[in-house]
């Protein structure tokens, strides 16, 4: 009987675990950085309701990004 080093069902399941939380972190990160630049380029337009609006979605996104490091750091020590 050959003996089993890695698992493959595990190794599988952490490969596409850390390809969704990289490209979703990565997507939050850059919405949360085009919600600032949007709401620096409408607040100096006088847009002050499009820049409130930009203003709410990158605060969102950079909270995200912040859970989301937060929530990484208690699986990877909960192991």
């Amino acid at each position: 009987m050959i003996a089993t080093i890695v698992e493959g069902k595990d190794l599988w399941q952490t490969v596409v675990a850390s390809v969704v939380a990289g490209l979703g972190v990565t997507f939050l990160f850059s919405l949360g950085i085009w919600g600032t630049s949007q709401f620096v380029e409408l607040s100096r337009g006088d847009r002050q309701g499009a820049a409130t609006a930009a203003g709410v979605v990158a605060l969102l996104a950079f909270a995200a990004v912040g859970a989301s490091v937060i929530i990484g750091i208690v699986v990877m020590t909960q192991k």
